[in-house]
């Protein structure tokens, strides 16, 4: 059996995810800071028979990622689809001209060394496999950058950046990469940007393996 890995989960997208994917017989590991609610999750996930255990790691520790991703490998199968969908810190939404290059340190750690150490973690599994599905979620400051949140312009597009050129790279290895880019909060009820609707998404996004990126909503500018 393979698993699919979230890397942020919570209860709410990942949450979603997890069911969705779940529903299709993935197994799920839950992969985020706080080993307690990812503990909490994954028994609530049982309740709805999904096979899920958590992961503790920051993603800005990359040893600690790649260690958490490991062991998701060892105990719940290959990881064939990882979704990287950590939430980011507030103090990376700096004005851009009160943006040091310290202030920088974080969103890249974020947004760019934990989804190139979750990557090559879980690389080999997937040519093994001959298959696999990376998905990245990002807000809409992937796309336009936002003056006043300087730290996630800037690390979202360098994400958007090695997404791509992975998209490129292993197309021809049977391994889709893509991503989601959500403008504004995911909001419970919201017609695109309900959860369960991204999930939905993310599904259609690892099942069709059309195209790279994809918009849940309407770019805010």
């Amino acid at each position: 059996m393979s698993s699919i890995a979230i890397v942020g989960a919570g209860p709410g997208l990942g949450a979603a995810v997890a069911r969705r994917f779940g529903r299709e017989g993935y197994a799920v590991a839950l992969v985020a800071r706080d080993g307690e609610r990812l503990g909490a999750l994954a028994g609530q996930l049982a309740g709805a028979g999904v096979r899920a255990r958590g992961f503790s790691a920051d993603v800005r520790d990359p040893l600690a990622l790649a260690g958490a991703l490991a062991r998701a490998a060892e105990e719940l199968g290959t990881v064939e689809i990882l979704q990287y969908s950590p939430v980011p810190q507030p103090d990376f939404m700096r004005p851009v001209l009160e943006t040091t290059h310290a202030d920088l340190l974080g969103p890249v750690e974020f947004s760019v060394y934990g989804p190139v150490a979750a990557v090559q973690q879980v690389l080999p599994g997937m040519r093994e496999l001959g298959r696999g599905t990376i998905l990245l979620v990002n807000g809409g400051t992937a796309v336009i950058p936002h003056p006043d949140r300087a730290g996630t312009s800037i690390a979202f597009a360098a994400e958007s950046a090695y997404g791509h050129l992975l998209h490129d790279r292993l197309a021809d290895e049977g391994i889709h990469v893509a991503q989601l880019v959500i403008p504004g909060a995911i909001v419970a009820g919201h017609p695109r940007k309900d959860p369960v609707v991204l999930a939905d998404a993310l599904w259609g996004m690892h099942r069709d393996r059309h195209g790279f990126r994809h918009y849940a909503d309407d770019l805010e500018s």
